[in-house]
């Protein structure tokens, strides 16, 4: 076994997610009352559970600064959460914020996460990738993952980065977050 392979044997095999869907058009259905589908949030949840983690919430939120940050606080709370997934509010048009909200709250960035969600998203979407913001990064022990709201996307950026890399990106921030204390 190599070395980068024993490293990534010592990481925690199950893990506890958050998911929240940035999404106004959802959030507004709610408040209607209207029904609606979330596809992105289910194909999510589908994929961590089928990979034998854990979600311990799953929440809808209107893409705004102060609601955003009201859920990043809250998931600081809760200690056995790992993992913190915002899908959607990645883009560039005026309502998209989560990009601007969650980025500066993170002690550690990931940019290769970005790097790499746009070049496996080039695979399939070609230029349209460019539009992505999709970032990640870390806080007090715990991985945040900003990917787009779009279906296909959301898989991409589960299937593809998040669940092969977030226990060991967890390993990393709990040794960053407990050296810090």
């Amino acid at each position: 076994m190599n070395e980068i392979n024993m490293h990534k044997t010592q990481v925690s095999e199950k893990l506890n997610f958050a998911v929240y869907i940035c999404s106004t058009s959802r959030y507004r259905q709610i408040e209607k009352g209207e029904s609606f589908s979330d596809v992105s949030g289910d194909t999510i949840q589908t994929l961590v559970q089928a990979a034998g983690h854990t979600i311990l919430y799953k929440e809808i939120l209107l893409d705004d600064k102060t609601i955003i940050n009201n859920a990043l606080e809250n998931c600081l709370t809760i200690n056995n959460l790992d993992v913190i997934i915002f899908s959607g509010g990645t883009g560039i048009s005026p309502t998209d914020v989560t990009i601007e909200t969650i980025t500066p709250f993170l002690e550690k960035t990931l940019p290769g996460f970005g790097e790499f969600f746009r070049r496996l998203s080039y695979d399939e979407n070609k230029t349209e990738s460019l539009l992505t913001r999709a970032t990640a990064g870390t806080k007090n022990g715990k991985a945040f993952f900003c990917i787009p709201g779009s279906p296909n996307a959301a898989k991409l950026a589960i299937e593809k980065l998040i669940l092969p890399e977030a226990p060991h990106i967890i390993k990393h921030a709990r040794e960053q977050h407990d050296t810090s204390r």
